[in-house]
């Protein structure tokens, strides 16, 4: 069983929601289990891997043997099907910082399940100081006929998130410092300021890299200069008259929405009160 080996294969993108999930089960986990496995789901294209969801399978190991319940993790993956249909088995996880030989007999009931599936393990118990993830493409090895092995290979990793996953993020980054305090989720016109302010900063911190590079202080960098054209291009040509007429007509647009909702409420309290009396 060999691990250390250069990375290779697909980028494995990770989405919040599936650590939050996995360091949930691993809170829930059965007494004296030292740790969990579950199935990860996503889709799959000719580069990348993209986690998107998972639960977690029933197991026990000791020494000697592992068992997992296959029966419910077919339901499971069944029920997941009918909400997102477009979700796929794309590998199997487990909490711990290393493989061990259970491992492979686990990898090799997904096998059956799914073509090439990865392996992500999540260090839970915080052994480096951090909570390392890692995934793994397998590939049998040895002499046809003779004694095959298997080779865990690392593959890269990264994370992904969708505009609502980041709005938990940053609600759990503001309880990172106080864990014992209690956040909230702010107004819809607080995120809109906060979102602007960032914009603000990135934009500040572009304009000071601009004019280092123009006054010599900075080396320039050809990368970076083909994001930026990249972002200048991407932004729409139209005059400030424009953009304020468009930017008023839709704000007219969304009072009058937030005008009739309010009415449509009052009339159904209204119809409500009525009806009692």
């Amino acid at each position: 069983l060999f691990l250390k080996m250069s990375v290779y294969g697909p980028v494995v993108k990770i989405h919040p929601v599936v650590l939050a999930s996995i360091g949930d089960s691993y809170e829930r986990r059965n007494e004296g289990a030292s740790r969990v496995i579950g199935t990860l789901l996503g889709t799959i294209d000719k580069h990348s891997v993209e986690v998107t969801n998972c639960f977690s399978v029933p197991h026990n190991e000791s020494e000697d043997e592992v068992a997992v319940d296959m029966e419910f993790a077919k339901n499971m993956y069944e029920l997941h099907k009918r909400v997102s249909p477009s979700e796929v088995i794309v590998g199997w996880y487990a909490t711990g910082f290393e493989i061990t030989e259970h491992s492979v007999l686990i990898h090799e009931y997904y096998s059956r399940e799914a073509t090439n599936p990865i392996h992500l393990t999540m260090d839970t118990a915080l052994q480096s100081g951090k909570m390392n993830i890692r995934a793994y493409l397998s590939a049998q090895m040895g002499v046809l006929g003779k004694t095959v092995g298997v080779m865990f290979t690392p593959l890269s990793v990264k994370y992904k998130y969708y505009d609502t996953e980041r709005i938990g993020i940053d609600l759990l980054e503001r309880t990172r410092d106080a864990p014992n305090t209690t956040n909230g989720l702010t107004s819809d016109l607080c995120q809109v300021g906060g979102a602007a302010g960032r914009v603000q900063d990135m934009l500040a911190t572009v304009l000071t890299y601009i004019e280092d590079v123009l006054s010599g202080k900075q080396t320039a960098d050809n990368s970076v200069g083909r994001y930026l054209m990249d972002l200048v291009n991407k932004v729409p040509k139209i005059t400030a008259e424009d953009f304020e007429t468009m930017l008023n007509s839709n704000i007219n647009d969304l009072l009058m929405v937030t005008y009739l909702s309010n009415l449509t409420q009052a009339q159904i309290a209204l119809n409500e009160k009525i009806v009692v009396l």
